[in-house]
């Protein structure tokens, strides 16, 4: 791994990037070591330059967005941490919109209200981007990225760019196959209805005013943390479980919705895997279901 090289051609190319950046300030955890390299793209086409040159120098490398479904290992990250531009573009052609991966789901929601398009609702207030959402197929509300999305456009991890349409991504309940293939989402475009924005922002507002009640967003998360069990929900298992507001250090089951667990007081990754554990091992022999993680844990295991 030839880090001093990499750091140095960063420099050359002009390309922003920290040191030894604690990983804790880039996801909505709050979790996290440092990560050898912390490098943020001003725009995308840059990303290409990037890949190749971790590549030349052996240098892992991760791509994220608003790390909203991250839990980072409190032993950093090896290699580097390639932050995509959030304000990356967002184009609008008649009932269709193009953005880049690194726009925030809240920010596409509100440019599809404001030219009066509808099918994006459901992820407002969705604390990612749209690459991530993507690639984990984000849903909410009866609604997920696979009902509106049309095409993508990726890289892959060679540097190649490529083109994938909506029939091809295998897109299923949380997972899609850019968890298979490791293409890196630089845009994607989604196919909406016309409507009246005042419907849209109603709905919208609805939508979070739900978020607000029953979700605890007042504190640090990545989200659900476990799936949906077919037939079940998770929530409700951890509930009739007896686990509502069981802590393992700084780690809590939400009291307000026992599907998310919670940084309630400066937690670390550690203390989030063993409450992980403890809810997983007290759902199973409770009720003899599995409980399969939400949330994705990178990093260093030591």
């Amino acid at each position: 791994m030839k880090l001093d090289i990499l750091k140095a051609q960063l420099f050359k190319l002009g390309i922003s990037f920290l040191e030894n950046e604690i990983m804790k300030n880039h996801t909505t955890f709050k979790i996290g070591g440092a990560v050898d390299v912390f490098i943020t793209l001003g725009k995308k086409d840059e990303l290409g330059a990037v890949i190749d040159l971790c590549n030349r120098c052996s240098v892992p490398y991760m791509v994220i967005g608003k790390g909203s479904n991250l839990l980072v290992s409190d032993f950093g990250i090896e290699g580097a941490v390639i932050r995509l531009p959030e304000d990356d573009f967002i184009t609008v052609e008649g009932n269709a919109i193009t953005c880049g991966a690194g726009v925030s789901l809240s920010n596409l929601c509100r440019v599809a209200a404001e030219n009066s398009l509808s099918g994006l609702e459901f992820a407002y207030g969705i604390p990612g981007t749209v690459g991530g959402a993507l690639y984990m197929n984000a849903g909410a509300y009866g609604g997920e990225m696979k009902d509106v999305v049309i095409s993508a456009e990726h890289i892959d991890k060679n540097g190649n760019l490529g083109i994938m349409s909506a029939e091809q991504m295998e897109l299923g309940y949380r997972t899609s196959c850019y968890k298979k293939n490791d293409f890196i989402i630089t845009s994607v475009t989604f196919k909406l209805k016309s409507e009246s924005s005042e419907n849209i922002n109603a709905q919208m507002n609805d939508f979070i005013s739900r978020r607000k009640a029953k979700q605890p967003l007042e504190f640090p998360s990545a989200g659900s943390t476990f799936k949906r069990p077919e037939g079940n929900f998770a929530g409700a298992l951890i509930e009739q479980s007896g686990l509502r507001g069981v802590s393992v250090g700084g780690a809590q089951v939400s009291e307000k919705h026992c599907g998310f667990v919670i940084n309630k007081n400066d937690a670390t990754c550690s203390d989030v895997l063993g409450l992980v554990a403890k809810i997983k091992n007290t759902v199973f022999e409770k009720f003899g279901i599995m409980l399969e993680q939400e949330i994705v844990f990178v990093g260093r295991e030591k």
